[in-house]
This record gives structure tokens, sequence and C-alpha cells, in this order.
């Protein structure tokens, strides 16, 4: 038979599941944007994964305290030194993504500029007179 104190263990069980459950996809959602980020300035998220730095009140960008969670992270740029970042989020929401110094990558070949011929967006302005004033009379 259940008594009021099975019930209470049974809840409290149960609360401590949804919490970690909720945690899991918040910390899924944080992995999520970090490689975003990686890809967009073409750096390389090591393990792929994020670990849980802390969870405390931190200050918003409108400068009210809330509950957050950072998490730090590792990438690289050339492969052969890691560097570290973290990522705060507020809820599902991520605040802010920071990235420790690292070396830019360097490319040893230098773009190449074809000055002589324009691109294909780019219209002469006396060409597209002429070819606009033709059909005036």
């Amino acid at each position: 038979m259940l008594t009021l104190g099975n019930i209470f263990v049974l809840m409290l069980f149960a609360t401590a599941g949804a919490w970690l459950w909720h945690n899991h996809g918040l910390r899924e959602r944080a992995l999520e944007r970090v490689k975003q980020h990686c890809g967009k300035l073409g750096i390389e998220l090591l393990d792929g994964n994020v670990a849980l730095k802390k969870i405390g009140f931190i200050k918003d960008a409108s400068g009210r305290r809330r509950l957050a969670r950072v998490y730090n992270f590792e990438f690289t740029v050339t492969g052969e030194t890691r560097h570290s970042g973290t990522i705060t989020q507020f809820g599902a929401h991520s605040a802010q993504i920071e990235l420790a110094p690292y070396p830019a990558p360097f490319d040893d070949t230098p773009p190449v500029v074809d000055v002589a011929r324009p691109s294909a967006e780019v219209i002469q302005l006396s060409d597209w007179r002429q070819e606009h004033n033709k059909w005036r009379p």
C-alpha cells in the first residue's frame, strides 16, 4: 500500500529524473550552437562535446542576474594545439560564446583578384544607359 511518505519519495525521484532530462536537452542545444559557431569561424570543435562548468546567477545583457549554465569546450585551428572556450546559456537561449585567443590560420597563397575583367554583378553605367535609351522614342 502506498503511504504519503512513499508517494513523496516517488515524486522526488520523478522530479530529479525530469530535471536531469531537461539539463541533457539544454546541453544538446549548447553543443549544436557551439558546432554552428565553430563551423562559421572555420575552426574545429574537439571531442564533439561541451562540459558543464557551473550553474549560477550571472548578469545578462540587460544587467539582471539570471540563472545560467556555463559550459566548457575545446577547439583547434591548426590541429596541433587545443584552445578552450565557454558558452553561457540562460535557459534554452545562448547568451555568448567566448573563445580563448588563438592564431589565425595562414594561407600561403595570396588571393588573386582579376581587375581586368569585371564580375558578372557589375554593370557599367554607360552600357546600361545605351541599352535602356534605345527603346525610348
